[in-house]
């Protein structure tokens, strides 16, 4: 992807929309943790959400583009083969060796108003203004429950890596087709 001074960020919003990131985690990433020729993503404990406590979370391994239409290896295959490596980070920004929660989100905006990105919101149809790596996440949810056959909200909350399916069904329990 390239940024609006030309320079190659990239982050392809395809990541945050196949994995279900959060930010912060996304940021975190170091490109050896990547498996291509799998087609997996190895999620150190130390960099999700709430660690260290006494409920840390166990390193999790996300299959990539289960469904095959996403295209996220080829675009993460692309994207390694083409920048230099000088960082260990997955995704550097334009002013450091790695990219900042914030600019996670500025690349993600960016890139979802120059695609005009309409995302369903709960009010309807949004637009591009209503697009963040945390809607792209809860993508996931209407994706797998939706679009995808199968899922359940055990799927999704192993997905999403919530603590708990209480925390899964409130979030996501209209998604269910009744």
């Amino acid at each position: 992807m390239q940024t609006p001074n030309g320079e190659a960020s990239g982050l392809d919003p395809e990541v945050l929309h196949d994995t279900g990131l959060r930010r912060a985690e996304l940021a975190a990433l170091d490109r050896d943790i990547v498996g291509l020729d799998e087609g997996e993503l190895r999620i150190p404990a130390s960099i999700q959400k709430d660690y260290p406590n006494e409920n840390t979370p166990s390193p999790t391994t996300f299959e990539l583009d289960r469904g095959g239409d996403l295209r996220t290896v080829r675009a993460l295959r692309a994207y390694l083969n083409e920048r230099d490596s000088s960082s260990p980070a997955l995704f550097k920004s334009q002013k450091s060796n790695r990219m900042t929660g914030k600019g996670v989100n500025d690349v993600v905006k960016r890139l979802a108003d120059r695609a005009a990105v309409n995302p369903y919101t709960y009010e309807g149809r949004g637009g591009p203004e209503d697009v963040s790596p945390h809607t792209l996440r809860h993508s996931i949810a209407w994706r797998m429950l939706r679009a995808e056959d199968s899922n359940t909200l055990y799927d999704v909350r192993n997905r999403l890596r919530h603590a708990t399916i209480v925390t899964t069904e409130r979030k996501y329990d209209h998604f269910d087709r009744i």
